[in-house]
Formats: structure tokens, sequence, C-alpha cells
């Protein structure tokens, strides 16, 4: 579906650049989960020709109990994926960052963590020779953003539309000894994070709720890179921001949000939104 695909894109792109609201690309046309990652192909080669660089991918719609706050399809229920931009990622360190939401369509933030590559996984790599593939893990923010109105969409709306990333703000990273990665899995599953704005809770949630763990979506976004032939394996360096332990939080400029991490060894991050 090249031309349609084509067609899409810029259509998306134009609704980015605007920015503006538009019908789901799934009202006027049978999209499969197929065609919509050729869309997201079309995009990506649209924002390479721009001098974008590739420098990693986000998960997204990984926990059922999340999904539920949208109108989305049973489809979805099984991992998204998109590439992440280097104009839209930024390290903040153990700073307090600022973050513009100039042009950001219904923008909502999420608290995940991130991680990054230090070497390519096998293709066949299972659960503990993908953990050793990992360097570092650092706290996310994330601000996720939807061109439909409402947050209405159907799964292949969501990866058409850049899997609905906005920014990804990274804290500051853990590096990993050898000896603890294959520990990871299960220490995220035991830890919780909570959300805060202007120091009231506003949203907490557990590593458990990324799959049973964010190292269990990586394995499941490698596998299923390895099922997409127009998709390029993980590979050395990449930055994986791994998915929302917590539903995501509406937000506006003016705020100060704060994550804290709990059983876990890292350090939460701070972000005001102008």
């Amino acid at each position: 579906m090249s031309s349609l695909s084509n067609r899409y894109a810029h259509q998306l792109l134009d609704a980015r650049a605007t920015p503006r609201l538009i019908v789901p690309l799934s009202s006027d046309a049978c999209l499969s989960l197929e065609d919509a990652y050729d869309i997201a192909h079309s995009i990506s080669s649209a924002r390479i020709a721009q001098g974008e660089t590739i420098i990693g991918r986000r998960i997204g719609f990984i926990d059922r109990k999340l999904d539920s706050e949208h109108d989305v399809d049973v489809a979805s229920r099984t991992l998204i994926w998109a590439p992440l931009f280097d104009a839209t990622v930024r390290a903040v360190g153990r700073y307090h960052g600022i973050q513009s939401l100039a042009g950001a369509l219904q923008p909502r933030l999420e608290a995940s963590v991130v991680f990054r590559l230090g070497r390519t996984p096998a293709s066949d790599a299972g659960l503990d020779a993908l953990a050793d593939c990992i360097e570092w893990v650092a706290p996310g923010l994330e601000i996720v953003i939807c061109p439909y109105p409402d947050w209405k969409f159907m799964a292949v709306d969501a990866i058409a539309a850049f899997g609905l990333h906005g920014a990804l703000l990274i804290g500051e990273p853990h590096p990993l000894p050898l000896a603890s990665r294959r520990n990871l899995a299960l220490m995220l599953s035991h830890a919780s994070v909570s959300l805060s704005c202007g120091g009231w809770l506003r949203a907490a949630g557990y590593g458990s709720n990324v799959m049973g763990s964010p190292v269990h979506a990586l394995l499941h976004l490698h596998q299923q890179l390895q099922a997409q032939p127009r998709s390029a394996p993980l590979l050395a360096g990449e930055i994986i921001a791994t998915g929302a332990w917590a539903a995501a939080i509406p937000v506006e400029a003016g705020q100060t949000w704060a994550t804290a991490f709990s059983a876990l060894n890292l350090a939460g991050m701070s972000i005001t939104l102008a």
C-alpha cells in the first residue's frame, strides 16, 4: 500500500507540524497492523530525509489495565512500538528539566524506565541473554500526544501516529554490573513508581504492569522485530523506552512533575512543563 501509506504519512506529519487534530485513519480505511507499520516506516523515511536520526525505540500499550483507559481495540493488547528520534529525546540526568509543550496535541505524561543496549542481542536471544545486553537503566518521563480527538483511536491509528510519542526525558543512568543483569527482570517486577505534581500524588504503578517486567517487554519487542522484515533488529547503542508503569496523566504548561521509585536503586527525576 505504498501510495496510500505515503498519503497517510504526510497527513500525520502535517497534523504534527501544524498542529491540528484529525479523524482516526481507521475511520475511513480498513487498516491492518502491517499497514500501520508501513505508514510508520514512511514517516521514518521522511524524518530521516529531513536530517533526524533514529536512536532507539519506544514500547506502548503493553498493559491491558492501562489499555482500558482508552478506546483501543483488542489487537493493541499485543506490544506495539515506534522509533525514537534524536530530535525528541533529551538527557536530563540528575538535574531538574524543563520541557516545552508547544505544539503538543492533548499531552499526557507517563513514567517508565529506559534501557541502553551495550551489545547487539543475538536473533534467538532469550530473557537472560537479552538482559546481559542492557548496559544501564534510567528513569524516564515521556510526553505522549494524540492527534485524534478525545484520545479515541484503534491500535493501527496509534502505531501510525508516531506511536503517540511526543518527547522522552531521561534521568540519571544507573550502570548495571554484569552479575546483576540477570536479576533485573525480577527486581523491576517488584519495584514501583509514584508520579506527583506540585507535591500531590497523581499516579502510581508497578514494574509488573509492563508485561510482568520491562525486561519481558524488551524480549517481546526483540521477538516481534524478528518477525517484521522491514524493521531493523535491536542494535548496540539503542535507547529503549520500555513502557508506562501507570496510566498516562493529562498535563499542561506551568506544572512541575516528579517521580520516585521504591524497591529499586534508581533516582527519581523532576521536570517543569512550559
